[in-house]
């Protein structure tokens, strides 16, 4: 093993795979490694390992509250720029040796002290609407009395914009311009995210939607830089790549080396404030045709002659900063790795990704739970029948409805089709799945349900699945289901194992993005609305209807 290997095996955390018999041939990390399983999640981690980099001094304790606070106070109010950047280190050292309760409460009195002056503000627009605007059938008057009129507008105006601003952005904007500023800001609002999942504490929601439009300006694509991250870079990177791979873990030294080899690609957006540290990075295959399932991305050995290669796959997407959520980063570095990818290989002309579904099975199972206690209440309320709750829906075919119940044994019977699809799904270690027959009985509803799912699924008008509201606001459309493409533990848990290919077609992507940010339309294919028994919609420019993927 080369010192590369070596080190990044020696730093590097790696989670094993859920499935090792699909990765015997590769050589296994050794028992230390493996033994770290029982470490925190790997964002945690990663979270944690990067606030003990604010401490230069590797002292852990934890400082008097009132001492940050007050830092904090003089990292907004000092004037001298001399002492400016040692305030603003020992504030963000400062921040992170408290407990998570000091740092809650630090964040609020932040939000709460340091908040725009509303006195101010009232005054203001009093004045303002004590101003009167002369209409032009008063008579004519000189350009001077205009003048004079409006700059009084202007000046009030101004003075309005400023005090609309909170006192707390001179905090953000300085911490910006200071060394691994950009970094702590990042980590603070990962701070402030958490502190709001735990309760929603309307002067903490605008902190962060304060800071999270200065990031979304500071982090503009024009100041990103999009790096090819490749085996040749260093371990430390590598390293990073390892950790914050969210989407398919990696298993060892050779699957990674394999995703950054021949036929695979892995580009990363990178900040200058941020060196060394990919703020996200995509991860592409080059094929010959369209994926159907992971283990083709993953496992397949060797990779086909790039020049073959006419699909770039793009199989995970991965942020590293949790304090940058709700910033989309992804849109901008796919584009603009389709741009280089047709630059250097012309004949690639289809871009296409295979990617999860996490929201499906929660939804599919907690229908299913649903529809199980409407039917129990019918029945005690109705025992001698007649018409069911105005709520009751079969979410079975006839043809599935058979199926099921005739493929049902033991354990797995019930009343009714939803009644053993439930058992089924919920079984121990997905048992259905070792059984061709259940395989094929529940094929065609869950194929079904998870085109509805993903088409007529919505939440505040857009699609209810986080990744295809990502890739339908990039400007995909839905292209195919596949069926068992994810047998992981993984995969089943969240989707049934069910993947879907997403379809950029470059000359429709500014089309489709526009069309589902102003109406909620998703463009899909026919083969994904005849899923769901619906004339298809409009499919201009849709590969399905040409059969491109088959």
């Amino acid at each position: 093993m080369n010192k590369k290997g070596l080190s990044i095996l020696m730093r590097t955390k790696m989670r094993p795979s859920n499935d090792p018999s699909k990765l015997s041939s590769f050589p296994p990390l050794s028992n230390e490694i493996n033994q770290m399983i029982t470490d925190p999640p790997r964002k945690q981690r990663s979270i944690d390992d990067s606030r003990s980099n604010f401490s230069a001094s590797g002292n852990h304790y934890e400082r008097n509250f009132d001492i940050v606070k007050e830092s904090m106070g003089l990292a907004i109010s000092l004037n001298k720029t001399e002492s400016l950047d040692v305030v603003l280190d020992d504030f963000s050292e400062g921040y992170f040796s408290l407990s998570n309760e000091n740092r809650k409460k630090l964040v609020t009195v932040l939000a709460k002290e340091y908040d725009l002056n509303r006195i101010q503000v009232r005054e203001l627009l009093k004045q303002y609407l004590g101003l009167e605007l002369r209409s032009g059938d008063e008579g004519e008057s000189s350009n001077v009395d205009d003048e004079n009129m409006f700059s009084t507008f202007y000046r009030i105006e101004r003075n309005l914009r400023q005090a609309l601003k909170p006192t707390y952005n001179v905090l953000f904007e300085r911490l910006n311009n200071h060394p691994a500023g950009l970094k702590f800001l990042s980590l603070l609002r990962a701070d402030i995210l958490s502190f709001l999942g735990e309760e929603n504490i309307p002067s903490l929601r605008a902190l962060d939607s304060c800071l999270k439009e200065k990031l979304s300006a500071w982090l503009s694509p024009a100041v990103l830089e999009l790096h090819q991250i490749t085996w040749d870079d260093s371990a430390s990177l590598l390293e990073k790549i390892v950790t914050y791979e969210a989407v398919h873990p990696i298993s060892n030294l050779l699957d990674l080396k394999r995703r950054l080899g021949v036929g695979r690609r892995c580009f990363g957006y990178f900040h200058p404030a941020i060196p060394g540290e990919p703020l996200i990075f995509i991860e592409v295959a080059l094929l010959k045709n369209v994926a159907q399932t992971i283990q083709e991305v993953l496992l397949d050995v060797p990779s086909i002659p790039e020049h073959e290669a006419a699909c770039a796959l793009f199989y995970s997407i991965s942020s590293t900063q949790p304090g940058l959520a709700g910033i989309n980063l992804g849109k901008f570095l796919i584009k603009r790795m389709i741009t280089l990818v047709k630059r250097d290989m012309p004949q690639v002309s289809t871009f296409a990704t295979l990617s999860p579904i996490p929201g499906f099975m929660q939804w599919l199972l907690s229908k299913l739970a649903s529809q199980s206690v409407i039917a129990k209440v019918d029945n005690m309320e109705q025992p001698t029948g007649g018409p069911g709750s105005a709520f009751q829906e079969n979410l079975l075919e006839p043809d599935e409805e058979s199926m099921l119940m005739n493929s049902s044994l033991g354990t797995y019977a019930g009343k009714n089709g939803m009644e053993v699809m439930l058992n089924l799904l919920t079984s121990k270690n997905h048992e259905w799945t070792s059984s061709a027959e259940l395989l094929s009985a529940l094929k065609p509803p869950l194929m079904r349900l998870c085109a509805r799912y993903l088409l007529q699924e919505k939440k505040r008008g857009k699609a209810l699945d986080s990744v295809a509201n990502f890739h339908l606001q990039n400007g995909a459309m839905i292209e195919r289901l596949n069926w068992m493409a994810d047998r992981s533990e993984k995969g089943l848990h969240q989707s049934g194992g069910i993947m879907v290919n997403y379809v950029y077609r470059v000359e429709y992507i500014e089309q489709y993005a526009q069309s589902y940010f102003s109406t909620g339309h998703i463009h899909a294919s026919s083969d994904i609305h005849h899923y769901i028994m619906k004339e298809p919609e409009e499919t201009t420019g849709s590969i399905g209807e040409e059969h491109t993927l088959h």
